[in-house]
């Protein structure tokens, strides 16, 4: 089957829907497939890990490029670059079926062919990520993103997402009917990710204690109790009621540190903004503790990753994800609020008590490696089979 796949960025791209689009174009190739992914972070095209890459970066001064820039309509001029670039490659030899994220709708001018079947795996949708309390100007460009990705969804003739949960908010959310196919797939995890992991020494229970965000500045990710949590915590330590501790914020800059940051979290704070694949590990294998109090996440790559090094895992019991792969295995508390309070009580007898780390990070390893990509693969390829099907008799 020659599918194609497309993606915001990939790897070396330092995101999780690059990490993610590369586990998918992969493992569809080991399972048999032929895969050209179509990118819009480079120019070019070249052979990587078995699938073939080819970018469409929109030149500066084009066009598209200038489309862009504008509100609303700037929307558009990535579905436009896409379905050229796609279109242009199936008139020569056709793909069998095209996959794409829901984020920003990037097949939106795909939606509804009968020659060219789109699936759609469904990420977080934009509006989930956004402003809680935009402006007017900010309300029309979101109203023009949550437009295009309903038409995406409603157009495609298979639908996958990562757990049955994800699935029900994302047919709310667009409204969907129950009549297209639809899979729940977990996502896999980097073999060479995998591998670097197992090989992580947990840090000796008397080096200073290291705490891990890995995640963007937004409320969806609980980055504001986040930051509440280190104020309450950093206040108690300076009283010498805990032990010293140091937050690694990875993806967020310094300067998406508010102004107003109490300085008992600011002094035990390190913002390295994004990172490569290399400095994450590093990263990972450094800390004691990984928080994510993700209010909601689609799947949650970070909960994967942090079990894969055996890390225990602070995370938020109001979303799904979390129940389901931190909480159900006992790989780490759950703050049963998404608030500082809650994160801070979650987190404090884990920076007091080294035998609970322990505990803690034991059951992570136990939880560890639940996806693989002979799944994803295989069961990405039978969704398509049942989507190539209903586009058929459509």
């Amino acid at each position: 089957m020659r599918t194609a796949l497309l993606t915001w960025d990939y790897p070396p791209a330092p995101s999780g829907l690059s990490t993610a689009a590369r586990e998918i174009a992969e493992s569809l190739s080991e399972a048999g497939a032929e895969v050209t992914v179509f990118t819009l972070d480079r120019s070019g095209r070249e052979r990587v890990g078995g699938v073939t890459v080819s970018g469409h970066a929109l030149p500066p001064g084009s066009g598209l490029a200038r489309l862009r820039r504008w509100g609303s309509l700037g929307h558009l001029a990535a579905p436009l670059a896409f379905r050229r670039a796609v279109l242009a490659e199936h008139a020569e030899r056709p793909f069998a079926v095209v996959e794409a994220t829901n984020w920003y709708a990037p097949a939106a001018l795909l939606a509804g062919r009968r020659d060219l079947p789109l699936v759609t795996r469904s990420s977080t949708p934009a509006a989930f990520t956004r402003d809680p309390a935009p402006g007017p100007r900010d309300r029309l460009d979101g109203w023009s993103a949550d437009a295009l990705e309903r038409r995406q969804a409603r157009g495609s003739a298979g639908l996958i997402a990562n757990t049955g949960d994800h699935g029900a908010v994302i047919a709310r959310a667009y409204r969907l009917s129950g009549r297209r196919p639809a899979a729940v797939i977990g996502l896999s995890l980097p073999p060479d990710l995998l591998a670097t992991a197992r090989a992580a020494v947990y840090p000796a229970a008397d080096a200073p204690l290291r705490l891990l965000f890995v995640g963007r500045a937004e409320a969806r990710k609980g980055f504001d109790a986040l930051l509440d949590a280190a104020a309450i915590l950093g206040e108690e330590q300076a009283r010498g009621a805990l032990p010293p501790f140091r937050l690694d914020l990875v993806g967020v800059p310094p300067g998406d540190l508010p102004a107003d940051l109490p300085e008992t979290a600011r002094c035990r704070i390190a913002a390295h903004g994004r990172i490569d694949a290399a400095a994450l590990a590093r990263a990972y294998a450094a800390s004691h503790v990984v928080l994510a109090p993700s209010r909601y996440e689609s799947f949650g790559l970070v909960y994967q990753e942090a079990l894969a090094y055996g890390r225990p895992v602070v995370a938020c019991a109001v979303d799904a994800s979390a129940r389901a792969f931190v909480g159900a295995p006992g790989a780490g508390p759950l703050a049963g609020a998404a608030t500082g309070a809650a994160l801070a009580d979650a987190l404090r007898p884990l920076l007091i008590d080294p035998a609970l780390r322990r505990a803690y990070r034991t059951r992570a390893l136990a939880a560890a490696g639940r996806f693989d990509r002979a799944s994803l693969g295989r069961d990405t390829l039978a969704l398509y089979g049942r989507a190539i099907a209903a586009a058929g008799s459509g």
